[in-house]
């Protein structure tokens, strides 16, 4: 018997070695890492000198609390990423994991408007679908049914109104301007902020706006004195192919910008946000302190992972890849949509790249989930990891899966992931009549 809690009933091989795109387990059993675990691994596994940087930073000073003490290395890391995602004098704060540099955000935001005297601002704008992570502020603010179902309970509802996701038949700038009508109906002067995912991931995947979307948001939260805040958790640190996916339908700088998994690649838990200067500014100049915090925020040892990952990404030049290597696998998907009927749609930036499953005989999605499912058991079968998902269309229906390799994925490996994935639809599309 294991004494570990598993996420799951299902049976979990255990994982020995990995390297590149591949991972290996207790059977010999090798897996092409189509999904970066859950679009984490963006620099590939096996990276022996991230090892080395945290062996070095472990040797030297291990552990700080954020409340006594810096550290030479956050202070390093904190100017370089502000240098790799152009957001001059922005400040870094660190946390261990994408929904606490969410919840994070929620608070920081909340903090902003009271200390400016608008203590009326609580509310939290999101969209449905979305999901924003784990943790009970984060996973309020997500749209994302399943995942919130049994909790709702410890949620206020009222406190989290929801947009619906972008529409691919408005352009980006009509598409925004839904938001006004759900911050007139909030009520403007109880919102706080906006939060939304640039590039949607787990809960719709791949989904963005057309272009200027993201630039009349911005526009439309100044205008009502709200905070715009991107979750790139997911599609930044150039998985979709620039260093923010905010900016590439323009020039957007949002006033707090989540970051997660790719920071530190997982190698370490490390992520965190970029607050403005006039966030940072106002809740310094008020109260003098930001009301929250974690122990292991700003970890040395992460935030070393995290320094040399970020020397990996530029060195390599990795979104520059992540574009090459999403154009090679988009065409790819578009081959697979027309191979195999199940297959509805296909879409994608960079490497953060989706799937959308349905019904050949109506091209909607059937009734009750599975068929993603599915796929991902028979791709798992060819040896390929994929990262399945449900209920984008009404928070039951909808099948999707979400593909999300190593920025560092070569030519040929790609042409492997889409073989397997080939083979995988054609197992699966045995059962499913046309």
């Amino acid at each position: 018997m294991s004494n570990v809690f598993y996420r799951s009933r299902k049976s979990y091989p255990v994982a020995v070695r990995a390297e590149g795109v591949f991972i290996e387990d207790a059977q010999g059993r090798r897996y092409l890492d189509g999904s970066s675990g859950a679009l984490v691994a963006n620099i590939g596994h096996g990276r022996s000198e991230v090892a080395q940087a945290m062996a070095a930073q472990a040797g030297q000073l291990a552990f700080v609390h954020g409340s006594q003490f810096s550290s030479d290395v956050l202070e390093t890391y904190a100017a370089r990423l502000a240098d790799f995602l152009t957001l001059p004098n922005y400040r870094f704060w660190a946390v261990s994991g994408g929904s606490e540099a969410n919840e994070s955000a929620i608070k920081l935001a909340r903090q902003y408007h009271v200390e400016r005297g608008e203590t009326g601002r609580y509310k939290i704008v999101t969209r449905v679908p979305s999901y924003h992570g784990a943790s009970l502020g984060a996973l309020a603010a997500s749209g994302m049914g399943a995942r919130r179902e049994v909790y709702a309970p410890l949620m206020r509802e009222e406190a989290w109104p929801k947009l619906p996701k972008p529409d691919p038949a408005l352009s980006g700038e009509e598409d925004a301007e839904r938001l006004r009508a759900v911050l007139e109906a909030a009520g403007p002067e109880t919102v706080a902020a906006f939060i939304c995912e640039p590039v949607v991931g787990a809960s719709d995947a791949a989904l963005a706006p057309n272009p200027g979307y993201h630039a009349r948001i911005a526009k439309i939260c100044q205008e009502y004195g709200v905070l715009f805040i991107a979750d790139e958790v997911m599609s930044g640190m150039g998985r979709c192919g620039e260093p923010l996916a905010v900016r590439l339908g323009g020039d957007v700088t949002p006033d707090l910008v989540v970051l997660g998994k790719g920071l530190a690649a997982g190698y370490a838990p490390l992520a965190g946000l970029m607050a403005s200067p006039a966030v940072y500014d106002t809740v310094m100049n008020g109260s003098g302190a930001f009301k929250h915090g974690f122990t292991y925020a700003g970890h040395p040892v992460s935030v070393a992972a995290g320094l040399s990952v970020l020397d990996i990404v530029e060195r390599e030049g990795l979104p520059q890849a992540a574009q090459a290597r999403g154009k090679q696998l988009l065409a790819g998907l578009e081959t697979l949509r027309g191979r195999h009927p199940q297959v509805l749609s296909v879409r994608g930036q960079g490497l953060l790249l989706g799937m959308v499953l349905g019904d050949p005989a109506t091209g909607e999605a059937y009734a009750q989930p599975g068929l993603a499912e599915r796929v991902a058991a028979a791709a798992r079968e060819e040896g390929l990891l994929t990262y399945p998902g449900s209920g984008a269309v009404d928070g039951t229906r909808g099948d999707h899966l979400l593909l999300g390799p190593p920025l560092s994925i070569t030519p040929d490996e790609a042409e492997l992931l889409l073989g397997a994935l080939d083979r995988a639809l054609v197992r699966v599309g045995q059962h499913i009549p046309v």
